[in-house]
């Protein structure tokens, strides 16, 4: 592992070792000159190779021919920004450092700056750090409203940060946290980068975008109904480790009760719903087009649905606002019946009205004529008992 180069009389050590520690000597002639070997080794878990919330553990050791001196450690990340470790050990003159956990953005080159006054020591050991996961947070909100169509994507870095090793992963989802999770797809990605996915679920109607972005692993609704709602789970498996990201899909829908025009004098009831409870910055709100502050209609505290009541036509809008935001809205118009509806159903109202009367009446008519039939039956009998006890008879004509 050494080699000297005749013509400047270098001494070259590759692949170093703690034993390579000591003391180097050059004879030349009557001229010598010593050199000490001071030898440091760093080691970091997993190879520095991570998934999000791993914690990363530093392990730097030391050998030489002197007295091991103690050791100011100071660290930086890619950025250049000093890290504080959660955790300093020192057994002998190893020093073990653990970390905060790790997020992909943590990528990239770090420094380890090492300093001692004696022997002076000014070191920096650089190695890399690589995350791989979503440039997703961990927990995502996407609302939409029904039949529409939403594309739910995961944005992977494994090329942005050249790794180079193969992972496997899935799609999953489930309406509610304690449902039954279902595989939509699978996807895989080799040492080389390239990226394949396959359809596992055929009664979830879903289609994997054909166009979509590098490390990119996406799904497509081209309709949304209600009961796609749910959580999306994307999940990521490295080395029998994992990670995953999650897309909540909120999905919100209007009606009204009752369905159709709106007569005259009479009330309906508009509903606006989404699939899921609210956070709590997050409300339903109806709101009329052209109306008044009286014509809006907020959902309290993490309710799912918001009602109003309408007497009249016009144009209603139900928002989903977020903060101030308004993330997405729905419309839905009411019309006012036309007139011979409205003779109709007031006809209909006062024949029904009549016609309830008329079998009052006609229950009452025949309820007095049971009872009179009913009376004069108990007279015959009891004059039969009579006649039978006073054992009088009567002759046939």
């Amino acid at each position: 592992r050494s080699e000297v180069n005749p013509n400047s009389k270098h001494l070259k050590v590759s692949d170093l070792r703690l034993s390579d520690a000591g003391i180097y000597t050059c004879e030349y002639g009557s001229h010598t000159v010593s050199i000490s070997l001071h030898v440091f080794k760093l080691m970091i878990s997993f190879d520095g190779l991570f998934l999000p919330n791993e914690v990363p553990e530093l392990t730097l050791m030391q050998n030489s021919s002197h007295l091991l001196p103690d050791l100011n450690i100071t660290l930086f990340n890619s950025d250049n920004n000093r890290v504080r470790p959660k955790h300093l050990q020192k057994i002998e003159q190893t020093y073990i450092l653990k970390l905060k956990q790790l997020e992909a953005m943590d990528s990239g080159t770090w420094t380890f700056h090492v300093h001692s006054d004696s022997p002076l020591i000014n070191q920096n050991i650089s190695f890399d750090v690589k995350v791989l996961g979503f440039q997703n947070p961990d927990l995502e909100r996407k609302y939409v409203t029904v039949d529409r169509t939403a594309i739910l994507s995961w944005h992977l870095n494994f090329q942005k940060i050249k790794w180079k090793e193969g992972f496997t992963g899935q799609l999953n989802w489930k309406q509610q946290e304690s449902a039954t999770a279902h595989e939509l797809l699978e996807f895989n990605v080799t040492a080389r980068g390239k990226q394949h996915e396959t359809k596992k679920c055929s009664h979830f109607q879903f289609q994997i975008p054909k166009s979509k972005p590098e490390s990119t692993i996406a799904v497509k609704l081209p309709k949304v109904h209600f009961n796609h709602s749910g959580q999306y789970q994307c999940q990521l498996v490295y080395n029998r480790r994992q990670v995953q990201s999650t897309i909540e899909l909120v999905v919100m829908k209007v009606s009204a009760n009752p369905v159709g025009p709106l007569p005259r004098g009479a009330e309906v009831t508009l509903i606006c719903q989404v699939s899921s409870p609210l956070p709590s910055n997050t409300h339903l709100c109806w709101e009329r087009v052209n109306g008044t502050h009286t014509d809006i209609k907020k959902s309290k505290q993490h309710e799912a649905k918001v009602e109003v009541n309408v007497s009249a036509a016009g144009l209603w809008n139900c928002h989903l606002i977020e903060g101030n935001d308004r993330k997405i809205s729905l419309n839905y118009t009411v019309e006012e019946a036309p007139v011979w509806i409205s003779y109709v159903v007031t006809g209909a109202t006062i024949g029904g009205s009549v016609l309830a009367f008329g079998l009052a009446c006609l229950c009452i008519i025949s309820g007095i004529s049971w009872q009179r039939r009913r009376q004069r039956a108990k007279r015959m009998v009891r004059a039969r008992q009579y006649l039978l006890e006073n054992k009088t008879c009567q002759c046939q004509q």
